[in-house]
């Protein structure tokens, strides 16, 4: 799915979350050089955190690998210019029996 410049890659996002988030991204990209992805992710996270609470997550980067537990409804995984960018919300902890 295209939006704008952004490749959706895999989502369960709502429409309206899924728009934020690129636009977050575009945001961060204007702010911070391409290379600097740790503050890009920072910057996504923080608004994130603002707008939706808590607990979110966000990797940014050309070459990675990840494996987590997402909360439903919280994940979006797309490509903006030459960079990937992966954020959630993550899941609660399962308490012990």
């Amino acid at each position: 799915m295209l939006e704008g410049k952004a490749l959706i890659q895999d989502t369960d996002m709502p429409k309206r979350m899924q728009l934020q988030a690129m636009s977050c991204a575009s945001q961060a990209l204007d702010l911070f050089d391409v290379a600097d992805c740790k503050n890009i992710a920072a910057h996504i996270k923080k608004e994130f955190d603002r707008r939706y609470g808590p607990g979110w997550q966000c990797v940014v980067g050309s070459n990675f690998g990840c494996f987590f537990t997402h909360r439903e409804g919280t994940f979006i995984y797309f490509c903006l210019e030459t960079l990937y960018f992966l954020i959630f919300k993550a899941a609660a902890a399962a308490t012990p029996a």
